[in-house]
């Protein structure tokens, strides 16, 4: 009798690979060794390095209101919720409540890869990547040392600490990792605009992750995932702060048999608090003006995908997800001889059921052809925004708002010409949607003087575009790619200006003489136009890359929101680089990054313009005995001010001044 060997089996902690024709949309990847020597060792940094990929605002995770961390891409129009879907592992990242992006919480030295999808619409990713598709990848044995710990000091009394171990796990492998960052920050306000309760912006975070890979059968494996995190953050008053608490855990099975299959369910869950104040003239006293005091948030979703063997020329896809997305704001604000008056409740809740189909068709060596439909159902649940008096408990204000649903069919296609090995053509022209979050739908707010009104019929965003570009390949360690396109969101939320102060306004109240009352609306469309290149080569040791975006963004608008038509949106720059040249060697690794970001308008009138900015940074690491090395860091070299906001004020907001730092790194 002959012997037969076992089945080798191979675990890779990654989900099923991408189709072929998803090489016919405009991608950027960034490796884990980019991701691990930033100059600041946050995510938000490391993907700078794609030219257009803009947060709402330019302060990071260490100064910046966490609510404003809304992510897009194509200068589609700022956003606080995120217009890029961000995935990590498959599971959303962004908050179920408001939408933002929690990026404290992630670790970049712990994933294997970033890729950036720009543009391409719903396709198998889900609803909501009406600007692109970030899809983050934890790391496997492959991309993470054994044991790692790192512990560095910086600036204004910064530390930082992060350690992992990655260790089998029989044919499997389990990681447990945990990081901790804390500051003392820096004063927001330039010198010539600030006062005496102007304080440095303190921080404060940590997170914590354990992942299991565990095969199931030589071609099955099971993939567990759990995560927890906590950020505290001061922005520059005593009274202004916040902190953002979080969990998710997931399951995820995957299948190489024959028949691909993959399934997916998470839960998230999130509490946000925060409190604001409002600074007299002189910048002497602040007062309280509203206490969010929590914020719960849950999501909840799932995905099962088929890939049927149709034979080495068809990649199809077949798949149905779903996702729901519920929270609730609970404030206290009208203070009134040093006590608040009022309570406020605003939430809801919103969901997806989508199926969808997608085949990558390769013909011939010469052309490969895409295209994939979704049919989805949306839904959003009743909403409410409640005022109570909080003595008697009497309703001061009710708006209940009627549950409404419906369908949304989206589809995306594209083809890749390869006209030589080193040279491909590609054109894609895709369609997609995002529901507005229940923090647009239901809750008004303050920033300074100004006011916004919630809108709870807000309609969908829709998203629609053409993309054309190609890829050269001149040698195999050089790459150069070139993307010009045209996107339209129609029916763009924005925080739209009706009136000015002094009066009183619907949902808001009083507002100031120094005041603009504003209502989230959506405008007819936001259309733009421009052209994306990305190139790297490396030789040796030595490695450049470079990334460049320029757009030509405009409103469309009428109605009420018609003064703003022919307008750029807010947060929007029209041309945006970066560049890292680095050298690694055996023991000596160095690199700068250069980066510009383009004039932009801080608000939809374009009448607070914030200036363009041009940063330097720098990382150099040196081995010195058994995987221990030490590492120099400086972030912002020029100490270049960078604007993040402009209020109705004039007050300035700062990004990120110049940054040292020195630290120990031991990877065993």
């Amino acid at each position: 009798m002959m012997d037969v060997a076992p089945a080798e089996i191979v675990v890779t902690g990654q989900a099923l690979p991408a189709p072929s024709g998803a090489a016919a949309y405009s991608t950027v990847t960034i490796d884990s060794a980019r991701l691990a020597t930033t100059a600041s060792g946050r995510i938000e940094d490391a993907l700078k390095d794609v030219a257009g990929l803009v947060a709402f605002r330019r302060t990071d995770s260490r100064s910046a209101n966490p609510t404003s961390q809304g992510v897009t891409l194509r200068a589609l129009g700022g956003n606080a919720a995120s217009r890029a879907l961000v995935l990590l592992d498959g599971v959303p990242v962004a908050d179920p409540f408001a939408g933002y992006i929690p990026w404290s919480a992630i670790d970049p030295s712990r994933l294997a890869s970033v890729s950036v999808v720009r543009g391409g619409g719903a396709g198998a990713f889900g609803a909501g990547a009406v600007a692109g598709t970030l899809n983050l990848s934890s790391g496997t044995p492959a991309t993470l040392a054994p044991v790692s710990l790192g512990i560095a000091g910086g600036s204004r009394g910064s530390w930082e600490a992060a350690g992992g171990v990655t260790a089998q796990l029989g044919q499997g492998f389990v990681s447990v990792s945990g990081r901790y960052d804390e500051g003392d920050g820096y004063v927001l306000l330039p010198e010539n605009q600030r006062g005496p309760i102007d304080i440095p912006a303190r921080y404060k975070s940590w997170g914590a992750s354990i992942r299991a890979v565990v095969p199931v059968s030589d071609a099955t494996e099971v993939q567990v995932t759990g995560r927890a995190f906590d950020d505290e953050r001061v922005r520059g008053i005593e009274l202004v702060n916040s902190r953002t608490r979080g969990a998710d855990a997931s399951v995820r099975v995957v299948h190489r048999g024959d028949w691909g299959a993959e399934a997916l369910a998470y839960v998230q869950t999130r509490d946000f608090a925060a409190g604001f104040a409002s600074v007299n003239a002189a910048r002497t006293t602040a007062t309280p003006t509203l206490d969010q005091y929590r914020t719960p948030a849950t999501g909840i979703g799932g995905k099962i995908e088929l890939r049927p063997p149709l034979g080495a020329a068809h990649d199809l896809q077949i798949g149905i997800d779903a996702r729901r997305g519920d929270g609730a704001s609970h404030e206290r604000f009208r203070l009134v001889n040093g006590f608040y008056t009022r309570l406020r409740e605003a939430g809801g809740a919103t969901s997806t059921v989508g199926v969808y189909a997608e085949d990558s068709w390769k013909l011939n060596d010469l052309l490969t052809l895409t295209g994939g439909v979704r049919a989805d159902r949306w839904a959003i649940a009743q909403g409410r925004l409640i005022e109570r008096d909080s003595d008697t408990g009497a309703v001061t204000q009710s708006l209940l708002t009627p549950a409404r649903d419906g369908w949304r069919a989206t589809a995306r296609g594209g083809a890749v010409v390869t006209l030589a090995p080193a040279l491909a053509l590609r054109g894609a022209a895709y369609t997609g949607f995002r529901l507005p979050t229940p923090n647009e739908l239901y809750r008004p707010f303050r920033v300074g003087a100004d006011a916004t009104a919630a809108n709870p019929a807000l309609d969908l965003e829709r998203a629609r575009g053409v993309e054309a570009g190609f890829d050269w390949r001149p040698i195999p360690t050089a790459r150069l790619s070139v993307t010009a396109y045209a996107n339209e969101l129609a029916g763009a939320i924005a925080n739209v200006t009706l009136g000015r102060g002094p009066g009183n306004f619907p949902q808001v109240g009083f507002v100031a003489a120094n005041g603009s009352f504003r209502q989230r609306l959506n405008l007819d469309r936001v259309v733009v136009h421009g052209v994306e290149a990305d190139a790297s080569v490396s030789a040796g040791p030595w490695s450049a890359q470079g990334s460049l975006a320029w757009a030509d963004p405009q409103v469309r608008a009428s109605g009420p929101a018609a003064g703003l038509d022919g307008l750029r949106p807010a947060a929007s720059p029209q041309l945006s680089a970066s560049g890292t040249l680095a050298w690694t060697g055996t023991r000596l690794g160095a690199g700068v990054t250069l980066r510009h970001f383009g004039a932009q308008f801080d608000d939809d009138q374009n009448l607070r313009r914030i200036a363009p900015a041009t940063t330097l940074d720098a990382s150099a690491r040196l081995g010195l005995w058994q995987g221990v090395s030490v590492e120099v860091r400086a972030e912002n070299i020029t100490d270049a001010t960078v604007v993040s906001g402009v209020g109705a004020d004039g007050l300035i907001d700062r990004a990120q001044p110049r940054t040292l730092w020195l630290g120990l790194r031991w990877q065993g």
